[in-house]
C-alpha cells in the first residue's frame, strides 16, 4: 500500500478507536480535542499531491500518526481513568517560588495526558520517536530530554490544587539504553510495573476479493517509566493551622479573623463543618463496594458548577470588592464576561450561595464522580486563585 494511502487508513483507525473511547473514562472536551488534531492530520494528508516521494511524506507526517496511536494505546488501558486533559500545554502560575518570571521558558510544558492511575492523578509524556532522535542534552533548538524533565518535575511541584502523585514516561519505540540508565540514576525513575498490551490491530476497508486489510502496531519495544514526584512540603501550608487532618478528622478554629488570615472565609469553613466526615476506615474502593448499603438520603452529589459555586473569590466575600470596581477595569480582566460576572457578584449579594445551600449540606455526607472531581480540580488549577485554591483543597478532602 502506498505510504500516503496507509497513513490516511491509519489516522481513520484513530479516528474510530477515539470514538469507541468511554466517557465514564474520558471528559468529552478531552475527546473532541483527540478528534480535531487527528482530522487535522487527516486533512493535512488529503492535500498532499500524488507524486510527493515515500520518504518526503515519512518525515512530514509519520510521525504524528503514531504520536496519536501511542495517545489512545494508553488511554485504552483498563487502568487509565479520569482523564481530563490531553495533548495541551500547562499554563504555570506567577507565584510559584521556583522560577522567576521573565524565565520564558517556564510559562508552560506539555503534558500529553492528565489522568487517574488506580485512583491517583498521574501525568504522562508520550514520545513516538525514533530512539535515536531522542537525546539527553540540550542542543539547538531540541531542549533534550533532561531538561524537559527538570521542567515537569517543577511545574508538578507548583502544582496547588492537584499535585501528580507521578508521572510516567512512554517511548513507544523504545529508549536507549544509556537514556534509560540516565532517568534512572538522576531521577529515580523505574521500570512501569503495570504492562501495556505489546500489540494491537485494526481491521480496515475490504481490499479486491474477499483478502481484509489489517493495520497493526506493535508495542513489544516500548519502554514505560514511572516516577514518584516529590511530596516534600505540603501544597497548602498556609491553611495547616486551620483545617488539620487528624485522626479525629477536620478540626476547625473558631475564630472568623483566623479563617481570614488564612485566606478562607468564616462562611465557608461554617458551611463544610456542617457536613457530615466519611469514616476514616472506608477507602473511596470499600465505598465502591458497599454504596448499595449507603443511606442516599444522607449523600449529596456535587456537580462541578456547585463546587465552583462553593470556593468562587464571588461567594466568598469577593462579590462587593468586584462591584466597587470601575466599568473599564472590569472589562479589562473579565473581556466578554464581564456582564455575567457582574449579575454573579449581584445574585451572591442578594441571595448568598452559602446561605443558600446551608440546609441542603446540614449533616450530609459528599461524593463527585471521577470525571467532575477531575474538571473541578483542573479549572481550579488553570483559573483559581491561591484563596480559591485553599478552599478547593480544603473541600475535597470531605468528598469520596
Amino acid at each position: 500500500m502506498e505510504e500516503r494511502e496507509q497513513a490516511t487508513e491509519r489516522c481513520k483507525a484513530v479516528l474510530d478507536r477515539i470514538q469507541h473511547l468511554s466517557l465514564s473514562k474520558i471528559t468529552s472536551s478531552c475527546k473532541a480535542t483527540l478528534l480535531r488534531l487527528v482530522n487535522s492530520e487527516l486533512n493535512f494528508l488529503s492535500r498532499l499531491p500524488f507524486s510527493t516521494s515515500e520518504s518526503n511524506i515519512s518525515s512530514s507526517f509519520s510521525c504524528n500518526i503514531g504520536y496519536f496511536e501511542a495517545i489512545v494505546h494508553i488511554l485504552q488501558q483498563p487502568y487509565i481513568m479520569g482523564v481530563s486533559r490531553v495533548c495541551k500545554q500547562l499554563p504555570l502560575s506567577s507565584t510559584s517560588s521556583h522560577w522567576e518570571k521573565n524565565d520564558s521558558q517556564c510559562e508552560a510544558v506539555h503534558i500529553d495526558i492528565v489522568c487517574s492511575l488506580h485512583n491517583k492523578p498521574t501525568w504522562f509524556i508520550v514520545s513516538d520517536r525514533n530512539p535515536k532522535y531522542v537525546t539527553w542534552d540540550s542542543a539547538g533548538k531540541n531542549k533534550g530530554l533532561k531538561m524537559r524533565i527538570e521542567q515537569i518535575l517543577r511545574a508538578a511541584q507548583q502544582s496547588l490544587a492537584l499535585k501528580p502523585v507521578s508521572f510516567v514516561l512512554f517511548f513507544a519505540n523504545g529508549l536507549d539504553v544509556s537514556i534509560r540508565q540516565k532517568l534512572i540514576t538522576n531521577f529515580g525513575f523505574r521500570e512501569f510495573s503495570l504492562e501495556f498490551s505489546t500489540f494491537e490491530f485494526v481491521f480496515s476497508d475490504v481490499l479486491k476479493g474477499e483478502w481484509v486489510n489489517v493495520l497493526g502496531k506493535s508495542y513489544q519495544g516500548a519502554c514505560a517509566l514511572i516516577m514518584d514526584v516529590d511530596q516534600c512540603g505540603k501544597p497548602c501550608q498556609s491553611i495547616d493551622h486551620v483545617a488539620d487532618l487528624s485522626s479525629d478528622g477536620f478540626q476547625f478554629s473558631e475564630s472568623p479573623e483566623t479563617y481570614k488570615e488564612s485566606g478562607l472565609v468564616f462562611s465557608f469553613c461554617g458551611l463544610i463543618k456542617k457536613m457530615n466526615e466519611w469514616p476514616l476506615a472506608v477507602n473511596d474502593s470499600q465505598f465502591c463496594r458497599s454504596k448499595d448499603h449507603i443511606g442516599y438520603d444522607d449523600v449529596v452529589n456535587f456537580d462541578t458548577t456547585s463546587l465552583i459555586a462553593i470556593i468562587s473569590g464571588i461567594s466568598n466575600g469577593g462579590a462587593e470588592k468586584l462591584l466597587a470596581r470601575s466599568e473599564n477595569e472590569l472589562k479589562q480582566r473579565f473581556k466578554n464576561n464581564t456582564e455575567f460576572v457582574i449579575s454573579q457578584a449581584l445574585s451572591e449579594i442578594k441571595i448568598p450561595i452559602h446561605d443558600e445551600l446551608s440546609s441542603a449540606l446540614y449533616e450530609k455526607k459528599g461524593i463527585a464522580c471521577e470525571t467532575v472531581h477531575s474538571e473541578f480540580m483542573e479549572l481550579v488549577s488553570m483559573f483559581g486563585g491561591p484563596n480559591e485554591q485553599m478552599r478547593a483543597n480544603t473541600l475535597v478532602k470531605l468528598l469520596k
